[in-house]
This record gives C-alpha cells, sequence and structure tokens, in this order.
C-alpha cells in the first residue's frame, strides 16, 4: 500500500468510519448502518473508490463483496498527519506539537503521558 494516500470526501470518510467501527461490512450492511438514506448503487459506488484509493478491500463469499478497511484507523490518521506536517510545517512535526500546546489542544499533562508512553515504546524496540 502507498504511504501516501489520497484524500477522503464526507461520505468516503464516514463509510470508512462505519468499516473501522464494525469491521467487515456488505453494501447493504453499510448502507442500513448509515444515519441517511442512500441508494445502494451509491454506497456501492463509494465504496469502489475507496478500494481505487486504497483504504478498503474487499472478498467476494457467495456472491456478495464484503469490504474491510485496510488500515486501521490510527495509521490512516498519522499518514493524513504527516500531509499536514508536510504542507504546514515543511515536515517538521515539532513545529505542529508546539502550535497544538500553544493552542491547548494538547495539555501539559496529556504531553507528559505521551512521552511516558513513547520512552517505553523507544525501549521495547
Amino acid at each position: 500500500m502507498a504511504t501516501k494516500l489520497p484524500r477522503l470526501g464526507d461520505l468516503e470518510h464516514e463509510l470508512l468510519t462505519l468499516l473501522w467501527a464494525h469491521g467487515a461490512m456488505t453494501a447493504s450492511a453499510v448502507r442500513k448502518a448509515l444515519q441517511r438514506e442512500l441508494k445502494d448503487a451509491t454506497i456501492r459506488t463509494v465504496l469502489r473508490r475507496l478500494e481505487e484509493k486504497g483504504y478498503v478491500a474487499h472478498r467476494v463469499e457467495s456472491g456478495t463483496f464484503i469490504y474491510t478497511a485496510v488500515e486501521s484507523r490510527e495509521r490512516a490518521a498519522a499518514k493524513a498527519v504527516k500531509r499536514i506536517v508536510d504542507s504546514f510545517c515543511d515536515g517538521s512535526l515539532e513545529r505542529v506539537l508546539l502550535g497544538l500546546v500553544d493552542i491547548a489542544v494538547i495539555k501539559p499533562k496529556q504531553l507528559d503521558a505521551l512521552m511516558g508512553r513513547i520512552r517505553r515504546n523507544l525501549k521495547s524496540r
């Protein structure tokens, strides 16, 4: 899979979020889980687009397509953040993190907890 995933439209993101939450689903199950009424053809088209973009894969069971997310929500989010870091901060994650601290998106207590997790993760490598 490519490290750079294409951006998602709102409906694409909504369907991908359902796959992350529920695991493997048919197009019909996705349509039923949505909070709005859409045609089956619309759902299948969006799922096919997500597959073309590399976010979703399918398998066929008894003639029915079953869709799954290719990567976890966290990995997809990390790739999206990387796009932002590259676009707005010339690749400097430090600048992004400082900005998040400056506008209080990340509280000092959260930052300390995150640093502890990072240290433990590095030691286990």
